[in-house]
C-alpha cells in the first residue's frame, strides 16, 4: 500500500535534520578584572540602594500624615531623613510594659533567662519594692512572679502576697497600709506609704497616671510579703475591690518566707563556721554553738573606731569575721618639751593586733572585767557579735564553757613587757634620728650635697650656703 505525501515528507525532514552536524564548540572569553574603578557608576549604585532602604520609612511618613501644628518642624524632617523615630511613633514605656506584661502570661518555669531579667528589671522600678527589699532578693522573687487576672467587682485579699496593678483600677477598702516585710531587726529602713502611684524613672514613666486619690491605678500596690493569719479582722487591710477589669501581678508570700529561711540557714551556717575556727571555741561541740549563734548579729566598724578603751567593760562578744584590730596599752611617760621641765603623760604603747577568726569580749562580759588594753580597727572590720544582755541568758553549761576555754584579751602581758616594748620602739626611734642627723651633717661638712654631682640620694634639702659654692662639672 502507497504511503501518503505527507508522512512521507515528515520522515524525510527528520532524516535530513538529524545528518545535521552540530555546530562547533565556541571557547568562553575570559573577563578581566579592570585596574580602574568607575567612581561615577559606584556613587550610582550607592545612591540607589540608599533610596531603596528609604523606601519602606517613606511610604510610611506618607501613610501617616504630619500633625498640623509641626508641619514645619524641620527636627521632624532631619529625623525622618537620617531613618530614626518620628515624634509621633511608638513610645518606648508602652513597648516594654507590653513586652512585661506578656512574659508575665506565660508560667515561670517556660520564660528564657532574658525574659526573667526583663521581669527583674521592671520590678526595679517599684519604690515599694526597691526601698524594703535587697536587689538580689528580689532578683529570686522576680523569677516566681506571676500575673492575675480579675473582673470588674472582685475583691482581691493581698494577705498572702505582694500585689502590683498592672492595668485597670482598684479601690483599697481602708487606707491603713503596713510594710512589705513586719521584721524588727531587719537592716534596711521601711518607710511607710499610702495608696497611690509612685514617681517611675524617666524611661518607665506613664504620663497619663499622674494623680493621687483613693484610687488605685497602675502601678499602685497592695498586700504583704510577711506570712499573714486568714483573720476576717486583718484581711481588710490588705484587700482592694476592682472597680474594672484587672490585670494584677502577684509577689506570694510563701515565696518569700522560703527565701528568709534559705538566707538564715546560710547566714547560720556561716556564722558556725566563723565561731568554730576562733582559737576559744576549736573544741566545742556543735551544739553549744548553734546556741550562740542564735543571738549573733552582723556589725561593721570603719577604720580606726575604737571599739573599747583600756579600764571599760565591753557591751558584747566579737568574732572577728573580716579585717583586723590593732591593740593598744597604756603607760605613763616623761615628755621634755621646749620649757625643758619634765612632764608625765599617758602614751598608747602598740602591742599586737586581733586578726580575722579571732575572738575578744568574753571574759569582761561575763565577769564584768575592765578591759586591760585599747582595741582600735586597724581597717573596714565586720563582726559577728553577741551582745551582754544575750551572753547573760545563755544556759548555765554554756556560760561555765565559756568561761573555761576563753581568755583575757593580751592578758599574757605584764606591766614590765609593756615598758620593755615602749623603751625599745623610743630607743629605735631615737637611734634612726641621732643616725641620720649624723649622716647629713658629715656629708654636708665635705662639701657633699645629696642630688647634684656624681651623688644620688632621696634628700632634697640644700643648705643656702653651701648652694652658691657648688661648681657644675
Amino acid at each position: 500500500m502507497p504511503m501518503s505525501p505527507l508522512p512521507a515528507a515528515i520522515l524525510s525532514h527528520m532524516i535530513a535534520v538529524s545528518n545535521v552536524p552540530p555546530p562547533p564548540l565556541r571557547s568562553i572569553p575570559n573577563l578581566q578584572k579592570s585596574r580602574h574603578i568607575d567612581y561615577g557608576q559606584l556613587n550610582a549604585l550607592c545612591h540607589m540602594r540608599e533610596k531603596q532602604h528609604r523606601i519602606p520609612a517613606e511610604d510610611t511618613a506618607e501613610s501617616k500624615p504630619l500633625q498640623p501644628d509641626d508641619s514645619h518642624n524641620i527636627a521632624i524632617h532631619v529625623r525622618k531623613a537620617r531613618g530614626g523615630r518620628t515624634l509621633y511613633g511608638p513610645k518606648k514605656y508602652e513597648e516594654k510594659v507590653a513586652h512585661f506584661m506578656a512574659v508575665l502570661k506565660k508560667l515561670p518555669i517556660h520564660r528564657t533567662p532574658s525574659e526573667h531579667n526583663i521581669v527583674w528589671k521592671m520590678l526595679k522600678t517599684i519604690p515599694d519594692l526597691t526601698s524594703q527589699l535587697l536587689d538580689e532578693h528580689l532578683k529570686i522573687l522576680s523569677k516566681n512572679v506571676i500575673s492575675e487576672t480579675w473582673i470588674k467587682g472582685s475583691t482581691v485579699i493581698g494577705n498572702d502576697g505582694f500585689y502590683i496593678i498592672l492595668k485597670g483600677l482598684a479601690r483599697p477598702q481602708t487606707q491603713i497600709y503596713k510594710n512589705l516585710i513586719e521584721e524588727h531587726d531587719s537592716t534596711t529602713s521601711f518607710i511607710p506609704q499610702s495608696f497611690h502611684s509612685f514617681d517611675f524613672s524617666e524611661e518607665f514613666r506613664n504620663p497619663l497616671l499622674t494623680g493621687v486619690g483613693p484610687m488605685l491605678g497602675q502601678w499602685s500596690t497592695f498586700g504583704t510579703l510577711e506570712v499573714a493569719a486568714h483573720i476576717e479582722s486583718e484581711t481588710k487591710e490588705y484587700s482592694v475591690v476592682t472597680e474594672e477589669d484587672c490585670e494584677i501581678l502577684k509577689i506570694p508570700a510563701n515565696n518569700f518566707a522560703k527565701l528568709k529561711a534559705e538566707k538564715t540557714k546560710l547566714e547560720n551556717q556561716h556564722k558556725v563556721k566563723l565561731i568554730h575556727k576562733c582559737p576559744y571555741y576549736v573544741e566545742w561541740p556543735t551544739l553549744s554553738i548553734y546556741e550562740l549563734v542564735t543571738f549573733t548579729k552582723w556589725k561593721k566598724f570603719p577604720p580606726g573606731h575604737v571599739i573599747v578603751e583600756s579600764g571599760n567593760i565591753i557591751s558584747f562578744v566579737a568574732y572577728i569575721n573580716s579585717g583586723y584590730c590593732k591593740i593598744y596599752r597604756n603607760i605613763i611617760g616623761f615628755s621634755k618639751p621646749q620649757s625643758r621641765k619634765v612632764k608625765k603623760i599617758q602614751k598608747l604603747v602598740y602591742m599586737g593586733r586581733l586578726n580575722e577568726k579571732e575572738s575578744f569580749g568574753e571574759i569582761s562580759v561575763l565577769l564584768q572585767v575592765p578591759f586591760t588594753c585599747t582595741i582600735v580597727t586597724g581597717k573596714d572590720v565586720e563582726m559577728a557579735i553577741i551582745e551582754d544582755k544575750d551572753l547573760h541568758a545563755l544556759d548555765p553549761v554554756t556560760k561555765q564553757l565559756m568561761l573555761q576555754t576563753a581568755k583575757p584579751t593580751f592578758g599574757h602581758l605584764s606591766d614590765e613587757d609593756v615598758k620593755k616594748e615602749y623603751l625599745q620602739k623610743e630607743q629605735k626611734r631615737e637611734w634612726k634620728s641621732f643616725k641620720d642627723t649624723t649622716v647629713k651633717n658629715s656629708l654636708y661638712h665635705n662639701g657633699i650635697i645629696p642630688g647634684f654631682g656624681k651623688w644620688d640620694h632621696s634628700y632634697s634639702s640644700i643648705r643656702r650656703h653651701l648652694k652658691d659654692t657648688l661648681v657644675s662639672y
